[in-house]
């Protein structure tokens, strides 16, 4: 019974989620890649030459046994918010576009990582404090990433740099 109202919990979680989500996501996929149509949000500042917005979201769902966590079931997914992405067009190009890809791969990177670690983790009573704190330590961690990418590379203007890190994302992602 209890593996019955915990799907059925999931699945109205899922539907107002979905009724209520009004903001244009775009979920990753490996054969999709980003275009400049994609950046629907307004420059902030003169400052970047684009700006991509991207991030994880997950939800999950716990079966119990005699009031213990018998198995956790979760989804992860790393989306790009396009009225929140924006570029200016008067100095962007192809090779800034691929920069910005890369931001949204390395979420994806990120999403894999967390599903690994939920995967792993041994669960308890406590399990939405567990899973809300490993979702905060990812978040943490793909943020240092993503601004080591942009430190590395310095925003797309070290393309020896871009090269190589569009060489050690495609490589993780492969895996």
């Amino acid at each position: 019974m209890s593996l019955v109202k915990g799907f059925i919990a999931l699945l109205i979680g899922a539907l107002l989620i979905f009724d209520n989500q009004e903001e244009e996501v775009v979920l990753w996929d490996s054969d999709f890649k980003l275009q400049w149509s994609d950046f629907k949000g307004k420059p902030q500042n003169d400052r970047a030459a684009a700006v991509t917005s991207s991030g994880l979201t997950y939800r999950f769902s716990t079966t119990k046994r005699n009031n213990d966590v018998v198995s956790v079931d979760f989804v992860v997914s790393s989306y790009f918010y396009p009225n929140k992405s924006w570029y200016r067009p008067e100095v962007c190009d192809a090779i800034i576009l691929s920069h910005e890809q890369l931001h949204f791969d390395i979420t994806e990177l990120f999403a894999r990582k967390f599903r690994k670690r939920l995967q792993e983790a041994k669960f308890t009573n406590n399990v939405k404090a567990e899973v809300k704190a490993i979702y905060k330590q990812i978040n943490i961690e793909l943020n240092d990433f993503q601004n080591l990418y942009d430190l590395e590379t310095n925003f797309s203007r070290n393309r020896e740099q871009q090269l190589l890190w569009n060489k050690k994302i495609a490589n993780a992602l492969e895996k």
